[in-house]
């Protein structure tokens, strides 16, 4: 996927945890899930998370923290500062 990074309005990533509504799911700050949370929810997953201005939404999921961060390092590499 290649997208113009004017085109970006949100980017972050995220936890993935279980509402406790059958297999349904929702994001939390991964702040909230590190100080918050305590051990009161069950993990899913994480994500990186891209809303463009059109309206587009992209989720990239991982079973693990630590293959999130290889891939934002892997996207943050791609920016030119």
């Amino acid at each position: 996927m290649t997208v113009d990074t004017a085109d970006i309005i949100q980017l972050y990533p995220a936890a993935i945890v279980k509402t406790g509504v059958g297999d349904e799911t929702t994001q939390v700050s991964l702040e909230w899930l590190e100080i918050e949370s305590r051990g009161r929810v069950e993990l899913e997953g994480f994500g990186i998370f891209v809303h463009l201005k059109d309206g587009e939404k992209h989720s990239f999921l991982f079973k693990s923290k630590e293959e999130m961060d290889d891939a934002i390092a892997r996207i943050a590499s791609q920016f030119k500062c």
